[in-house]
């Protein structure tokens, strides 16, 4: 209980601390997108790193170095919403989420979503989505990075689920590479706990890129699966299911 307290207090205040920064962020549209995104990425990174670092846990991570520059899709496999912080404090290279549009209640943190150019999707609303997604490929197109959850939702430290295309779509449409991202242990902070935060160690695997040239050809589904397979291979070499 303690250490969920003193992550929901450090997070409560961080929120309101960061304020005069998203203020700051509002007025650099002038800026080009690298120099931007980075300025805009830097009280995120460094929230992320401090939450992580409260749980207790231990976060390993390899292939850093296979992260090409310009604008990437990352696909990942979803354990938890501790992933978000994990991948935030890990990757120096900035970039938004694909998530879902409810998280855009959440006051202060709609507007960092926004300011790291999160893209939100209804699902219930296909229109909606439809558009999110255009808009989407129009961050890519411009030089930003994306993550996306192709899961659609979190499996809690079960077996990685089959993909949905959408994440692919963004890739394929923009021309941009795909980046592979096997994660492991974040569930074992929160969700298996019974809402209590305990630390655990944390496994992150960044793959080699897709080049839009290779998967170019091949249907979205075929190269969802083929991305799920990269993932699971990723985290079958690590002794887990």
């Amino acid at each position: 209980m303690f250490r969920l307290i003193t992550c929901f207090l450090y997070m409560s205040g961080f929120l309101i601390y960061s304020m005069p920064q998203l203020a700051r962020i509002k007025k650099l549209r002038h800026l080009p997108v690298k120099e931007r995104d980075k300025i805009a990425h830097e009280y995120p990174k460094r929230f992320s790193k401090m939450f992580m670092k409260l749980t207790g846990s231990k976060v390993s991570v390899e292939g850093l170095d296979l992260i090409p520059d310009g604008p990437i899709v990352f696909i990942a496999n979803h354990e938890s919403d501790f992933d978000i912080p994990v991948l935030l404090g890990i990757i120096d290279k900035p970039f938004g989420f694909v998530s879902k549009i409810e998280v855009k209640k959440v006051p202060i943190i709609s507007s960092w979503l926004d300011a790291i150019n999160c893209v939100l999707i209804d699902r219930k609303n296909r229109q909606q989505a439809l558009n999110s997604m255009q808009e989407a490929v129009k961050l890519l197109k411009e030089g930003h990075s994306l993550v996306i959850f192709p899961e659609g939702t979190r499996s809690k430290g079960g077996p990685v689920q089959p993909f949905k295309v959408g994440g692919i779509r963004l890739a394929k449409d923009a021309g941009v590479p795909i980046v592979p991202i096997a994660i492991k242990g974040t569930a074992d902070v929160f969700e298996k706990n019974r809402r209590l935060i305990k630390p655990a160690h944390i496994k992150v695997t960044i793959g080699h890129h897709i080049d839009p040239k290779v998967y170019c050809l091949k249907e979205y589904k075929e190269i969802a699966e083929d991305v799920r397979q990269l993932i699971i291979a990723i985290r079958e070499s690590w002794n887990i299911a």
